[in-house]
């Protein structure tokens, strides 16, 4: 059986790959933004409670997502990063990618924790009830919000990261890194 070529030769990530990065990236943008504008709206208005349902749902999909995303790089090795690349970058690159990943674990299964602690379900999508994985706990429900809105920012910094040096890599290295991920990008 033949297999489709890649996208930009060896050098590039799959298909998959490719897609999972984009369909989690813009998935996270969403939900940061819905969490940064329905945390400022007061009190408990329709708007309010839907843009914390939308903000679940794409935490629940992240969450799915990301686990699948995992799975498939534990199955499809990364494309090498370029040989001339130093030691150093190398291993920031490498933690960098491990921390986005236990991010992207982390934040969802923290929020829906936070919801559990709250005594609020979690119904994706409106119609799938997920179950309460601990009691409500006004206690925990303080602790755990902490902890979802600080890796959030721990996300939203590694994000900034990320980004800077994909764009450093593009046009100051110019080593063709980035087109790893945008193969029209030369």
């Amino acid at each position: 059986m033949a297999t489709r070529p890649s996208l930009a030769g060896p050098d590039s990530y799959s298909r998959t790959a490719i897609a999972f990065h984009w369909l989690i990236a813009l998935l996270i943008v969403c939900g940061f933004a819905l969490g940064w504008v329905m945390t400022d709206i007061p009190g408990f208005t329709p708007t309010k409670l839907r843009y914390f349902s939308w903000h679940k749902w794409i935490g629940v999909t992240v969450f799915g997502l990301a686990v699948l995303r995992i799975l498939w790089r534990t199955t499809h090795a990364a494309p090498p990063l370029p040989r001339d690349m130093s030691a150093w970058q190398r291993a920031a690159a490498q933690l960098v990618h491990v921390l986005l990943y236990v991010l992207m674990i982390a934040i969802p299964a923290s929020g829906y924790l936070y919801s559990s602690a709250s005594n609020i379900p979690v119904v994706y999508l409106g119609l799938v009830r997920l179950p309460m994985l601990i009691s409500p706990d006004p206690h925990l429900k303080a602790v755990l919000k902490v902890v979802h809105v600080t890796l959030n920012y721990g996300l939203l910094a590694l994000v900034v990261l990320h980004v800077a040096a994909a764009i450093k890599h593009q046009w100051v290295d110019r080593d063709g890194l980035l087109s790893r991920m945008i193969p029209f990008i030369k």
